[in-house]
Formats: structure tokens, sequence, C-alpha cells
């Protein structure tokens, strides 16, 4: 499917697309802005692998936000079916279209309240099948292919991994040829395909078919400066050097072999948590104790297992680790305000 000549997307340039994100608070490097581009240019789906809390969703978040568009958001769960993701039917109304049809809708039913559901419903039965369109209630997939406006909406299938096969299957037509079959009306394609972005932890391992349909991007836990970075964008209220702490600490825990390392989420969780626990207080800029990373650690470990390891000797390296940090190293790279 070809766009048309006025579509949003035509001039949309590497610079265009990083000015978008920046406006948005979102840190992005060279290859993730690269791939966003491409993948809005060549009309391709885009798959994001990545550990928890790296800011897979977040992009697709951002992405709606920077084109002011729709987001239609898809989370996919063990047992998803295509019923829940792409269409249902209106069984109530479907039987008083049948009801209604065969003269049971008596003249009590004004009383009752039913009258305009059932001359409604009535209409459609007379007219031919109760499988029409004036029965269908849109789901997620189904609302992307159908969404009119000026720039098609972002589809974000969030979680893809956490879906069974079957339904990781049933995506490849509207991943292909942005269209879905609906046995009862046929096939329903997209007069603008939408923005489809689809996140995966990792959990299990994607088919082939579903990865040749789609352009691919890794994100992994970001370098110092760009994680300073972030937090200083969407912490703006915590004192930079202790932003640069913070990082620090993380960057540190991520060295350790815990059953789940803290992502970026964990991060701006905790630097949100710092910056609360000192408003209003004397020493807001004062360097993190050992004490404190202690009493909030449960902003960046999620397993007992993980906690139970922060012992002394682990508080002591992080103590040193944000002791090392220096804000001034990365400062010059904070966006102007």
């Amino acid at each position: 499917m070809t766009r048309d000549a006025d579509d949003p997307f035509g001039s949309v340039t590497d610079a265009d697309l990083r000015e978008r994100f920046a406006a948005a608070d979102y840190v992005a490097d060279d290859r993730t802005v690269t791939t966003v581009h491409l993948a809005l240019r060549l009309e391709r789906p885009l798959l994001i692998e990545g550990p928890p809390g790296s800011g897979k969703t977040e992009l697709g978040k951002v992405l709606a936000s920077a084109f002011d568009t729709d987001l239609i958001r898809l989370q996919c769960y063990e047992g998803l079916t295509a019923e829940n993701a792409l269409y249902e039917w209106n069984y109530t109304k479907q039987l008083l279209a049948v009801q209604a049809d065969e003269g049971r809708v008596g003249p009590g039913a004004a009383d009752a309240g039913g009258d305009a559901a059932g001359a409604e419903a009535s209409t459609g039965a007379r007219d031919g099948s109760v499988f029409a369109e004036e029965y269908l209630l849109e789901r997620p997939l189904l609302r992307a292919l159908r969404t009119e406006g000026e720039t098609p909406p972002v589809l974000l299938i969030d979680e893809i991994d956490r879906a069974d096969e079957e339904f990781e299957a049933f995506l490849l037509e509207l991943l292909s040829d942005f269209q879905v079959s609906i046995p009862e009306l046929g096939t329903v394609s997209a007069d603008r395909s939408p923005v489809v972005i689809l996140t995966s932890n990792r959990t299990r391992g994607l088919s082939d078919a579903l990865k040749r349909r789609c352009l691919y991007l890794n994100v992994q836990p970001p370098s110092f400066r760009t994680e300073y970075e972030i937090v200083r964008r969407k912490v703006p209220e915590l004192d930079a050097a202790v932003a640069a702490e913070v990082c620090a600490v993380v960057a540190r825990l991520r060295e350790e072999a815990f059953l789940k390392r803290p992502g970026v989420a964990e991060t701006l969780d905790w630097a949100r948590a710092v910056a609360h626990l000192r408003e209003g207080a004397d020493g807001t800029g004062d360097p993190l104790t050992p004490a404190e990373i202690e009493r909030t650690i449960g902003c960046l470990l999620k397993e007992v297992e993980d906690v139970d390891r922060v012992d002394t000797d682990l508080l002591e390296a992080l103590r040193a680790a944000a002791a090392d940090a220096d804000a001034d190293e990365v400062a010059p790279e904070r966006p102007a305000e």
C-alpha cells in the first residue's frame, strides 16, 4: 500500500524526527532515530526488543505524541485471541434483532426502555444478516485499520512475546498487507496503513515469519551519559549532582548478577523518589548516603532475592560509585531550558 502524496511522513527526515523526540523529552541515539525514520518512510512495522524498563513502550507513546496522532494499544497476554484483539459481535443487539424480526418484541418493550434498541436492531435483521457492520464491535487491531484522519494512528502491540504462537501467526496478514480477514464480512484493508510498533521482552523467541515483516531495533540499558540526560529531562527537580549519583549507582547495580537488573524505568522511579524525599529539606544537593540507598532500594530491585543481596559491602560499593560520579562531565549535554 502506498501512502498519499500529502502523507505527513513523506518529508520526515532524521533531523526532524530528532527534534520531535527532543520536544517530547525522549532521548534517542542515532540508531534509534534512523530505524524509526525508515519504518515511517518504508511503511514497515517496527519490532523493538530489549529488557523490561528500557523504554520500548515509551517509544510508541512518544511517536504518537510527536505526530499528534492517536495511540491505539494492544496489551498482549497468554490466551489472547483474534476476537479479543480484532473484533467481537454485539450479541445482545443481534439477539434483539432476531427477536424483533420474529415478532417477539411486543408493545411492552417501549415501557421497558427497549423499543429504540429493538427497532434499530430489527432494521438490520430485516435487511439481511445480523453479521453486518452495525453489529460489529471494534477492538484495537480493527480500529487501527479503520481510523480516519490526516495522520495514521500508532498501533502499539505491546509485549508480543507474552501472546501465544497462534496469535502471532494471526498477525502476519496485518503486518504484511495492513489488512485482516473477517469471515462474515470479508477483507478489511487500511486506507492509510497505521504505524505499527511491536515490543518484546524476549521471554520467548518470535517466529522468523513475524521478524521478516518488521524492521528490528534492539535496545539495551543506556550509557551513563545518556541515562543522565534522560533523568535531567524527566526529573528536572532533582539536583544535577544527585542525578549523576543516581545514574552511577544504577550503573553499578547492573554489574551485579541480579535476577532482574534495573532498567531506565526503575532509574526514573528512584530519581523521582529521591527528589520527593528531599523536597523542602535542607541539603537537597548532598551526596547520597548508604542509608538513603538502602531505604529506597525497592524502587530499583523488584525480586526479594536481589534485595537480600544488598549487604553492607554492596552498599559501600554503591556509595563509592556515587562519590565518583561527576555531573560536570555530562552537564554540557543537558538540553537548554
